[in-house]
């Protein structure tokens, strides 16, 4: 604050600034410049003042945006006065009060919204420049990724009005909803900034919500005029290629009053009244206060069979499976009592290294009966894991499913020992053994340690390092490097064996790279949990698969493509400690 009165020539008293002017005066008669040439340069500024205003071509003055000073000379009320009254400074301008109006939008539209009130506080001519629309279109757009032009905005992918109308009634005409939206036309860049995107920025991003062991995935975006929380469903299975389906859970927008409203968007009556509230740093919950828009006139049967109709894509009579009837009607009794009255945490996409196998992200795969899930794939020096973000009865989101040994690949045979589960069965299970093998010494090894004596541990201390050392000259030849990623391996041939259950007969018949890896298995409740291993096969960026040898299954998994912005983890140290804490929720 000092040092932007200081440049204002806001002084502590008249004498003080008295003081400033007589120095600059002194300063000036011992300068080099004529009068002749002084003159020169003031016809020159003056004359590059009415070009921006004027809008001509041999302008050199920077501007915040197409003619400034002329654009709210013509706007709202009080704002272009003052910009066209001081639209031409002293020549050799010695604070940023001198500066040209057009100039000082520049400068202060730089800053983040956050600063903008204290520049307020400067002095009057700087509480004036702020009413520029410019300063805070630009700050919506750099922040928030707003659209630029706030009179033509719709919701991103889905027209809000469409959508009010579809789940109201599909025959109601455009012209009846266009009365409930807010009067766009009063409202400014200023107001949206301060009234919404300000306010409700903490929750931007993506969530996991608190739904038992089924969780979520919830992606909050500034779409429009509208902040929307969507939700990510998986493609119908078995159709993990395809894209993913969303669902609009709430939404915030505002009226004319410039008063943030939250609206409850779940169920088949349109938005109602709900709330938000936050909980605690990098939590939220929300809350739907008319929960009987819900509800439906059939009752829980129709309930059940919308909700059947949406999630599934078909109808209870057409799954024979009696135990995927069982499930499905369970996820629906547990989901249903939350009535969109749920707990969110925050979750972040990895972090991308240059050593890394592939890109990683979120991926959909097969789980058998349990159809398609969301997994967050993420490497850790010389391991690849796989979390979930949606799961089911018996392993929850939240809980390691895949985790591969990078410094273990495995080479496949030819295609007709590849059919054979057996020949199969013995590649991998001989690495599981050797594995099995070296996590014991290493459990007796460090146990002998703790019980010798210091010359025993010494020694103990010499022998891990060589272990050390050999198990690093491994990872540094298996563990793929930049060298990797510039020349593909060549693609080898690739197969299920015979007696593998696929829920996807399609997938694809050549593979990179394969590696020794683990999946985790329990029994109803989360209950007797063991990781079994199995073969982690790459096909390309954008798939790999998993085989459960002792389940005799495969799953197919595909990258979610989706764009999602304020995702990434800060760091590696947040994002390990967010897995951790994924973990926690549901154990």
């Amino acid at each position: 604050m000092a040092v932007c009165a200081r440049l204002c020539g806001v002084g502590q008293s008249r004498r003080c600034r008295r003081r400033q002017r007589h120095n600059q005066q002194d300063q000036g008669s011992d300068s080099d410049m004529d009068e002749e040439e002084e003159e020169r340069i003031v016809g020159q500024r003056q004359a590059g003042n009415v070009g921006v205003c004027g809008g001509g071509p041999e302008s050199g003055v920077a501007t915040a945006g197409p003619s400034d000073a002329c654009e709210y000379g013509s706007g709202r009320v009080n704002r272009g006065s003052f910009l066209d009254r001081t639209s031409t400074g002293p020549p050799n301008p010695q604070s940023l009060s001198e500066l040209p109006p057009e100039l000082l939008v520049e400068i202060i539209s730089l800053l983040p919204g956050t600063a903008l009130p204290n520049v307020a506080l400067v002095c009057k001519k700087f509480r004036q420049i702020l009413n520029t629309e410019t300063i805070w279109r630009r700050r919506c757009i750099e922040e928030f990724g707003m659209q630029q032009d706030l009179r033509k905005m719709e919701v991103g992918g889905v027209c809000s009005r469409d959508l009010y109308v579809k789940r109201v009634n599909p025959r109601v005409k455009s012209g009846r909803f266009m009365k409930l939206l807010p009067d766009y036309e009063h409202m400014d860049y200023r107001d949206v900034y301060t009234h919404l995107l300000h306010p409700y920025r903490h929750i931007l991003g993506l969530w996991q919500p608190d739904i038992g062991p089924y969780g979520g995935l919830l992606n909050v975006v500034v779409d429009g005029l509208f902040i929307i929380g969507w939700m990510y469903l998986p493609p119908h299975d078995p159709r993990v290629e395809d894209p993913m389906r969303r669902r609009p859970l709430f939404r915030i927008h505002m009226w004319e009053s410039n008063k943030a409203t939250v609206e409850c968007m779940y169920g088949h009556k349109g938005p109602h009244k709900g709330d938000i509230q936050t909980v605690k740093k990098d939590e939220f919950s929300t809350k739907c206060n008319q929960t009987d828009h819900h509800r439906m006139p059939g009752g829980r049967q129709e309930e059940f069979r919308t909700w059947l109709e949406e999630e599934w894509g078909r109808t209870l009579e057409e799954i024979f499976h009696e135990h995927m009837q069982e499930l499905i009607l369970m996820k629906f009794i547990y989901t249903s009592q939350y009535d969109n009255c749920l707990t969110y945490r925050r979750i972040y996409l990895p972090p991308t290294m240059p050593t890394d196998l592939l890109q990683p992200g979120l991926f959909k795969g097969t789980y058998g009966s349990h159809g398609l899930e969301i997994i967050m794939f993420s490497f850790h020096g010389t391991s690849a894991r796989a979390t979930k973000l949606t799961g089911d009865p018996n392993v929850p989101a939240g809980q390691l499913t895949l985790d591969v040994d990078l410094s273990r690949p495995l080479v496949l045979p030819d295609l007709e020992h590849q059919r054979n589960i057996e020949e199969l069965s013995r590649l991998v299970l001989g690495v599981h053994e050797e594995v099995q093998r070296e996590a014991e010494q290493q459990a007796k090894d460090s146990s002998a340690t703790a019980r010798s004596t210091a010359e025993a541990a010494c020694d103990g201390a010499s022998g891990a390092e060589d272990m050390e050392a050999d198990h690093g000259a491994c990872s540094d030849s298996c563990q793929p490097g930049p060298s990797s990623s510039t020349h593909p391996p060549e693609a080898q041939p690739f197969t299920l064996p015979l007696g593998v259950m696929a829920r996807n007969e399609v997938y694809p018949r050549t593979c990179r790279k394969c590696f020794y890896g683990t999946g985790l298995i329990a029994g109803h409740g989360f209950t007797s949990p063991e990781r079994t291993p199995g073969l982690f096969v790459l096909f390309d960026e954008d798939r790999f698969g998993f085989i459960w040898l002792e389940l005799k299954s495969f799953s197919l998994y595909s990258r979610l493509t989706d764009h999602l912005a304020h995702a990434h983890a800060p760091n590696m140290e947040r994002f390990e400690a967010m897995l951790r804490n994924m973990q926690s929720w549901t154990s």
